[in-house]
């Protein structure tokens, strides 16, 4: 057991011999346990190097084990869900050299990356997708006649969504060769795994209990009411010492609870599995943060790590499970993040309107509402991983009188997007979505980044769509959107803002009305959002006016047609796609208009932007201070318009 994040390489002798999978099968049984130590501790150095998921890495450290020692992977295929647990799976996969250079720009990704490893066998990040995943694989594997096993690894938190749901039922359908493994790290393992249910977990895997299940039913299948008895026998017996009756209706063959810190029996277990036909599920039980006391003592706040310096080790604030680790903030910004805004916004509200609820997927703390939950818990609804639910309950809720808040990441209201249109907006009810993460996420890569949300927002009718620019701003629009009558989305990056000092109250503003936040001649930048700031950056280099637009929809076109009026080039920047998004409004427009004036538009290009720190990737991507400077130069000297800046 380690009580600190070893701040040097650990010695790791036997781990050290595995280069990959192949290498890994020449151990011997009784030397996997040890492996397991060496692996747990080098997870927990590399980890505290770069920063990153560790906690559930921690917990299924012997299953990866077991299954890279039993199973014939890459050409067996193993599925990860989320990735968060993947850590000591890239380690054993060839990757365990580069894990310091983790989350970094050009090193690792934080989550399974096809394009990385031929051992990714799914790219991930979203929650729920493995078994849908893993059973493509498997009927595409049937189709082309390949023999082959397809395993999908799934925690029960992910377990909650309906899509897992789907996928297993349709497996059952399918009635073919999967493995299902639940791992289950929110039961104790003392007080669950042990006598009966580890008995007949092994009994319900073993080859003899199989070979007579499946030949009495071929039996008994001549006599219906016969088979249908011993079915229901079996299933009873069951459902006496374990909870696998709902994976037995659905047409899995349940097997569990199994520890999963025992590598051995694993081993045992998976080796039997692998002679079995038909869709298995095999429930294993596991302790988060297995091995580090402090992660063991708190699974919750310890999931993630920011990386440490070589002094005592420093912890990042609890997070939610489906939440990506902040960033410290520099020291000299005493500001509160835009989730913190957002909460403190919550409970404000609540204490004046006891109409006004909260709801969230699984992004309660990560969304700042943690205040919010413990001052209001009847009004706090966490709906685990299932989007489409949570904004179909809002709909529900608004339905009658209620007025609900949902709190969501960018990237995983993409997963909601249909009861968005169909649940909300059709009906064009009260619901707010408090969108954070929008923009670029840093370190968790393409698959966390917010880059779309203006352009998949503002094409549905009814939608109000707002971008603050600081935290001020944040205060004033969230009470704006609370205020309207119909649904309304309001978008805010990661981290903390400029340091606006917040006007408390519910101040909302005219909606569709922007903000003028600095004159200059010749050029107009009609800014969106994070925008703001690097736009007045470089408005102070070229003597240009700065527009803080506020509003994606309704478009301020009042103050857009001004500004076509007063200058000579028009620059919207936004970070979101340039493809339908802020700076394709205002060209359409300008268009149906007839202005007739040059326009740039900046913001992210056409492309998955891969992990790296935000500073850096805003700089790639053309959307820093310098090089908006920089653009705008250019353009002016394109478009030969005479101004001081060149």
């Amino acid at each position: 057991m380690l009580n600190e994040i070893p701040l040097s390489r650990p010695d790791t002798p036997l781990l050290d011999k595995v280069d990959n999978p192949s290498d890994l099968k020449l151990l011997e049984l009784d030397q996997l346990a040890q492996l397991a130590e060496e692996l747990r501790a080098f997870l927990l150095y590399s980890v505290g190097q770069t920063g990153g998921h560790f906690g559930a890495g921690l917990g299924v450290v012997e299953l990866t084990i077991a299954l890279h020692y039993v199973f014939d992977t890459p050409t067996d295929k193993l599925v990860w869900d989320v990735g968060h647990q993947a850590y000591p799976h890239k380690i054993l996969t060839g990757r365990r050299d580069q894990m310091l250079t983790m989350r970094q720009a050009g090193g690792l990704a934080a989550f399974p990356n096809r394009g990385e490893s031929e051992y990714d066998t799914f790219g991930v990040g979203h929650s729920s997708t493995s078994i849908s995943a893993a059973l493509g694989m498997m009927v595409a594997a049937k189709t082309q006649g390949k023999e082959r096993h397809n395993i999908a690894v799934i925690g029960d938190g992910a377990m909650t969504a309906g899509m897992a749901f789907e996928a297993l039922n349709h497996a059952g359908h399918l009635d073919d060769n999967i493995l299902v493994i639940l791992n289950d790290n929110n039961m104790s393992i003392s007080n669950n795994v042990g006598g009966l249910s580890s008995y007949f977990a092994r009994m319900w895997a073993s080859k003899p209990y199989n070979f007579i299940r499946t030949g009495s039913k071929r039996v008994l299948a001549k006599i219906p009411p016969a088979l249908k008895a011993a079915h229901r026998a079996e299933e009873y017996m069951k459902g006496m010492v374990s909870p696998g009756t709902l994976f037995e209706e659905i047409g899995f063959n349940y097997i569990g609870l199994i520890d999963g810190h025992d590598t051995n029996g694993l081993v045992d277990i998976l080796n039997n599995i692998k002679t079995l036909r038909g869709p298995q599920l095999l429930h294993i039980v596991t302790q988060k943060g297995k091995g580090y006391l402090e992660s063991e003592n708190d699974p919750f706040g310890m999931h993630a790590l920011s990386k440490i310096d070589p002094g005592p080790a420093s912890m990042t604030e609890p997070t939610e499970a489906t939440e990506e680790n902040e960033e410290p903030a520099p020291k000299t910004l005493s500001s509160p993040s835009y989730s913190e805004v957002f909460g403190n916004w919550m409970c404000e509200v609540a204490r004046q309107d006891e109409l006004m609820v909260g709801i969230t997927p699984a992004m309660g703390e990560g969304s700042g509402m943690r205040k919010f939950a413990a001052e209001y818990p009847d009004r706090f609804h966490d709906v685990a991983i299932a989007e489409q639910h949570a904004v179909t309950f809002a709909a529900g809720m608004a339905c009658d009188g209620l007025k609900p808040i949902v709190a969501i990441y960018s990237t995983f209201l993409q997963r909601g997007y249909d009861q968005l249109i169909h649940d909300v907006a059709l009906q064009n009810l009260n619901v707010m979505f408090a969108i954070d993460r929008a923009g670029l996420v840093g370190e968790d890569g393409p698959t966390h980044a917010g880059s779309f949300d203006l352009s998949y927002l503002r094409c549905i009718p009814n939608m109000l769509v707002m971008t603050p620019s600081n935290e001020d701003e944040t205060h004033k629009l969230l009470s704006t959107g609370y205020c309207f009558d119909g649904p309304s989305a309001i978008r805010y990056p990661r981290g903390k803002g400029p340091g606006q000092e917040i006007e408390t109250g519910l101040n909302p503003v005219e909606i569709g009305k922007a903000v003028v936040r600095r004159r200059g001649s010749a050029v107009a930048i009609l800014a969106f959002g994070s925008m703001v700031s690097p736009a007045l950056e470089a408005a102070d280099k070229l003597d240009s006016t700065v527009v803080d637009m506020r509003f994606v929809k309704p478009l301020d076109i009042d103050t857009i047609g001004d500004m076509a009026a007063q200058h000579q080039l028009l620059v919207t920047i936004e970070e979101n796609s340039l493809m339908g998004g802020a700076g394709s409004a205002v060209n359409e427009f300008l268009l149906a208009s007839n202005y007739q004036i040059p326009v740039l538009n900046l913001g992210l290009p056409d492309a998955f932007l891969e992990h790296g720190k935000v500073p850096q990737m805003l700089a790639d991507v053309a959307l820093d201070g310098v090089s908006i400077t920089a653009a705008i130069k250019k353009k002016l000297k394109d478009c030969k318009i005479q101004s001081e800046a060149i």
